[in-house]
């Protein structure tokens, strides 16, 4: 293909030479192959889905899983097996996310599944194991959730996990300990948990095979299951110590009770092939519940449950992974938002069909779990995934609204309105919007023992907020009811916004990410970019820019907040998160800017996609983390985009 050169302007007000740095034509040539790669991967029905990946502890549990019911698929656990041994870490455990340290939960999980799988403990993979796990404490130091599957499998005693009556489910909204105060994931995770716990199941393990090798004390003596994490987290584990030994004293007519509206809730909330809650966990959870309550195999629900969970695996031929969930919705709504910006005339066939496909999927009158504090606001958002009507997110629909709104098309007008009347119905008191709940900020609830993973709760985050705001701000010319949330909504990311001129990024790697989120908000809500705050987030960009020209940023932010913005080498999504944030501030004509675009150009492969390793966003801080492979793919082109359409004639 014959290059064609892009008009530009020779200097920039720098005096720095401008786009014509960049060889003739090179950009439009980058930009071409990122569109026709996209197009490439968009599906029949219109929409697009990307590989999901989270750590080994997912596929490890799907090999818990067949144990536990003794429904073991021999050739699909060879090739989870097989991925287990593929991601295994020098020190010999099992890491997050690529490049983080071993971690002591997904280890014990990942080594479990590989011994149920048939390893041999002598294996030379499976010794450096046990002697990294052993270095870090034992299993006995491994997070509630692994301790949990390890007492189902006979491994700990039930006094090493939480005290989890499945009376929970009776409490009324006002308890301080109710469903309705925990945040959507905790709440379908911890229903089936409930049953299986309260009830003491035991996984039928047909092979018997256990792993005391990974203990330092005998289970049955150590004393040291719960660490101390604070004064109130000591009295939490007093008193559930004392719910503990009072449980034989609930009576049996209460506990059936509490049994049959647990079993209840799940079933009215079993997604159909989307799965409970449509993630994982959840998922797992509520499969084994209907097994043990009675439900056999050719029970539709049972049978559906399990379809659900196969359609999360991802099998590349010898290989096989488990993803936590999927992402339609959310790829889909960000692929259109990149190809409008690369020309949304000559793809409008492309993104017509997204959009009209979304448009389809949007929740407007199924019920669902954020009603019960807002029963008087309509429905008009999406779910993160294929289907998740009783949970949709905020984040999704805000960008799912934004790309209709940027096609002006009256064909999404409704669906548009709709949008907006909930998200802006949704917002929590203190100005800011959480993904999926309203004022879910009862943080005590972090310090129960169940909580170890600190990410109980759904509260307000700057990234979910700056996206809503981009929202809100584009409809608020023609609904200036919306007005109020928007300005208390800025209110809010003013007050967030950290010393270093950053914003935390709650689903995304991090600051970065959150600082990109809350910069296109505030553009689109049309504040200065002279403002204070927005020139504070552009020096903290600036000064975070590697020599390369890209920007990349490590998980272990999450730890450690002096690391914000670095850690890891470049990588294409962050830069391209970085570049549209600079750019949304008004930064579009100097050489800074220009070394993040080179970077990307020079990154892109032949076949017009970006390939990172890199793991993109927490799915919980400091324990769970996701790999978005759509991310390399949208993100990068979306910025290259904006670079271009912002140069002069």
């Amino acid at each position: 293909m014959k290059s064609q050169t892009v008009p530009v302007r020779r200097w920039n007000s720098q005096g720095q030479p401008s786009l014509d740095r960049l060889k003739a034509g090179r950009l439009d040539v980058a930009i071409e192959r990122a569109e026709k790669a996209l197009l490439g991967e968009q599906a029949a029905e219109g929409y697009w889905c990307y590989e999901l990946e989270a750590d080994c502890t997912i596929p490890a549990e799907y090999i818990l899983m067949m144990h536990f019911l003794d429904d073991i698929d021999e050739e699909l656990q060879a090739k989870l097996a097989r991925h287990l041994r593929a991601h295994q870490v020098a020190e010999g455990g099992w890491a997050l996310y690529y490049g983080g340290a071993l971690d002591i939960s997904g280890s014990v999980k990942a080594y479990y599944a590989l011994k149920l799988a048939g390893d041999d403990i002598h294996a030379p993979h499976m010794v450096m194991a046990r002697e990294a796990i052993l270095a870090h404490g034992g299993a006995a130091r491994a997070n509630v959730f692994t301790r949990i599957a390890l007492a189902q499998f006979g491994q700990v005693p039930w006094r090493a996990i939480p005290f989890l009556p499945v009376e929970l489910v009776l409490a009324p909204n006002w308890f301080p300990m109710s469903l309705v105060r925990v945040s959507y994931w905790s709440r379908t995770v911890m229903v089936p948990l409930l049953v299986l716990c309260s009830l003491k199941i035991r996984a039928r393990n047909p092979r018997q095979i256990g792993i005391r090798e990974l203990f330092v004390n005998d289970p049955e003596k150590e004393r040291h299951y719960f660490p101390m994490r604070s004064a109130m987290n000591r009295m939490l584990f007093w008193l559930e110590r004392i719910g503990q030994r009072l449980e034989p004293l609930i009576p049996r007519r209460l506990r059936e009770r509490a049994l049959a509206k647990a079993e209840q809730w799940i079933i009215e909330r079993l997604n159909g092939l989307g799965g409970l809650g449509a993630i994982f966990p959840a998922m797992v959870n509520a499969y084994e519940v209907l097994h043990v309550r009675g439900y056999g195999p050719e029970h539709p629900y049972r049978k559906t449950a399990q379809e659900a969970l196969q359609k999360l695996l991802v099998i590349n031929g010898e290989s096989a992974y488990c993803q936590p969930c999927v992402s339609p919705i959310w790829d889909t709504g960000l692929a259109c938002l990149a190809l409008q910006a690369a020309d949304a005339q000559r793809h409008k066939q492309a993104i017509d069909r997204a959009l009209m496909w979304m448009k389809g999927e949007q929740l407007l009158d199924q019920p669902g779990d954020w009603q019960i504090k807002r029963p008087n606001l309509r429905g008009g958002g999406w779910p993160f995934q294929f289907q998740n009507g009783h949970y949709p997110d905020l984040d999704d629909t805000s960008v799912v609204a934004w790309a209709m709104f940027e096609a002006q098309d009256p064909a999404y007008g409704e669906a548009i309105d709709r949008a907006g009347e909930w998200i802006a119905g949704m917002q929590s008191r203190n100005g800011g919007f959480a993904a999926f709940d309203v004022d879910n900020t009862d943080y005590y609830l972090n310090e129960i023992p169940f909580a170890d993973h600190g990410a109980l709760l759904d509260p307000p985050t700057s990234d979910v907020t700056g996206r809503c705001v981009c929202l809100l701000a584009r409809l608020v010319k023609s609904h200036p009811e919306y007005q109020d949330a928007l300005d208390r909504a800025l209110a809010y990311l003013r007050r967030e916004q950290e010393t270093n001129g950053s914003w935390f990024g709650r689903w995304g790697t991090n600051y970065i990410y959150g600082t990109w989120s809350v910069l296109v908000g505030l553009k689109a809500a049309g504040i200065p970019a002279s403002d204070a705050m927005i020139r504070r987030a552009v020096h903290w960009l600036y000064a975070v820019q590697h020599d390369d020209g890209g920007w990349g940023e490590t998980n272990d932010s999450y730890h450690d907040a002096s690391l914000a913005g670095q850690g890891i080498p470049s990588t294409p999504f962050q830069t391209a998160w970085a570049l549209l944030a600079l750019m949304a501030a008004g930064e579009t004509d100097n050489a800074q800017i220009q070394r993040g675009v080179e970077y990307l150009l020079n990154a892109q492969q032949h076949d017009g996609l970006w390939r990172d390793v890199h793991y993109t966003a927490p799915g919980f801080p400091r324990v769970f983390y996701l790999k978005y492979h759509g991310y390399t793919r949208y993100f990068p082109l979306w910025a290259l985009a904006c670079y271009r359409n912002q140069q002069p004639d």
